[in-house]
């Protein structure tokens, strides 16, 4: 199995992938190779069948020009996003299974006083 560094034509993310597999993407975008984000969101382009993006020809073109806009890696950004709400997740799993945290977010009547 002969592996391969392709570089996505829209994002320039780059990936290790076979021979194979790298033939049949650029079967289904006219030739080009596209990240597992980009195809997705031409894929999702095309399926919502826009006037502008009849064909998947158009859809690429489009996307290309959208990922050229920006200075960084939009696949980079998802991922970063995504890593930043998992820390945020595993942060509060962590801080409720700990034995102070019903103390850091109940609120005690206690301290209230009716005079």
């Amino acid at each position: 199995m002969d592996i391969e560094l392709a570089k996505c034509e829209c994002c320039g993310l780059k990936e290790d992938c076979t021979l194979d597999y790298i033939s049949q993407v650029k079967e289904n975008f006219n030739g080009k190779w596209l990240c597992g984000l980009c195809s997705e969101a031409v894929r999702d382009e095309v399926k919502r069948g826009k006037k502008q993006f009849l064909c998947m020809e158009d859809a690429v073109k489009a996307h290309m020009t959208f990922c050229r806009k920006y200075k960084s890696n939009p696949a980079i950004e998802v991922a970063d996003g995504m890593r930043q709400m998992l820390r945020r997740r595993s942060d509060v799993s962590s801080s409720s299974n700990s034995p102070n945290s019903s103390k850091k977010y109940s609120r005690s009547t206690s301290s209230i006083s009716y005079y």
